[in-house]
């Protein structure tokens, strides 16, 4: 089906996806696989925006569901020997991140999410995706609370918007904890190399780490390139980097900027003000996609006993109460 405002059920590389299109644009999302939104296109422009796995690459992508797309994680990051300690109770997930005694990034990145709506207009393409946790889901296990996550990707002819909803369903005052992992592709546009591009991004303070990746309570110096990526820009390359970074918006916005310095191409990604910190993982700087992560809640926070929760991002939800916010990607061409 090849309309150009639609959207569809259809295939991606062999699994189940729903597809949107919209002018130029295109995306899609794999529901049986995390509700990952797996790429979005400029068509007009032969751009990729987001990391998608080729076909021969599917194997990979399943078995490293997180360094594709936008995988949700929740809960995200790392937890000391996978427990987290919420009002008087501590729950326990399983330690899947064995070398350093972690729990990692939840499971409803690899968990088949429900399909609740499809629609596709002139003005917009729509779906919309959700994750219920009720009596016999995998997560009550672990985290037992009644909630849904809700999932909605729009795309028109300004880009991309995806709007997160958490609601307590049920009778407990629950945790949330929620990030994206999003994979970048830098280069995005064909012909253009890796050092071609450099991103700014809304930072504060970088927190420091142990060897298990878990933050010590300080923080650490920033260094030249870092303050760099606060203002004018760095490459997002300049070194290896697995760092976790306090959100600090710049007029009234959060927000990630990756520019092709060759053509004058901007990929904006504006994640909200709700996410109070960062992540940022570029694989080791090799040169092919960085990972810009908004994150509600400082890493390993539920067992962090001597800072204030607000401080934290550790976010509490009453009965019946949801959180939500909105993210977009959009596109800028700049002259020289």
């Amino acid at each position: 089906m090849e309309t150009q405002n639609a959207a569809y059920e259809g295939d991606f590389h062999g699994e189940h996806a729903i597809w949107l299109k919209h002018g130029r644009y295109e995306a899609a999302v794999l529901p049986e696989r995390g509700a990952n939104l797996i790429l979005f296109r400029d068509l007009e422009n032969g751009f990729r925006y987001l990391r998608e796995p080729e076909e021969n690459e599917m194997e990979d992508f399943k078995a490293n569901p997180g360094i594709y797309g936008i995988p949700v994680l929740f809960p995200p990051n790392r937890f000391d020997g996978g427990k987290f300690a919420w009002e008087g109770k501590v729950y326990e997930l399983p330690v899947n991140e064995t070398d350093r005694g972690n729990h990692l990034h939840g499971f409803m990145h690899q968990l088949p999410w429900a399909v609740d709506y499809i629609k596709g207009d002139e003005y917009e393409s729509v779906v919309v995706l959700s994750q219920r946790v009720r009596d016999g889901h995998l997560y009550k296990q672990y985290f037992p609370f009644e909630f849904t996550i809700s999932l909605r990707y729009t795309l028109s002819g300004e880009g991309l918007q995806q709007h997160v909803t958490v609601t307590n369903d049920g009778q407990e005052r629950m945790p949330n904890l929620l990030a994206f992992h999003t994979a970048i592709n830098a280069p995005f546009v064909p012909g253009s190399a890796a050092s071609d591009y450099t991103f700014k991004m809304t930072i504060g303070q970088r927190w420091e780490m142990t060897e298990r990746m878990l933050p010590t309570g300080q923080f650490q110096t920033l260094s030249e390139e870092e303050e760099l990526m606060k203002a004018e820009g760095v490459s997002p390359y300049f070194a290896s980097m697995d760092n976790h970074y306090t959100a600090v918006p710049q007029d009234g916005r959060n927000r990630m900027e990756l520019t092709d310095q060759r053509t004058g191409d901007v990929l904006v990604y504006d994640v909200g003000t709700a996410y109070k910190y960062w992540m940022i993982w570029n694989n080791g700087a090799g040169g092919k996609f960085f990972c810009p992560e908004p994150q509600i809640n400082l890493v390993n926070a539920p067992n962090i006993s001597d800072l204030p929760a607000e401080e934290m991002g550790l976010l509490g939800l009453e009965p019946g109460e949801r959180w939500e916010e909105t993210s977009s990607f959009y596109a800028i061409k700049r002259t020289k």
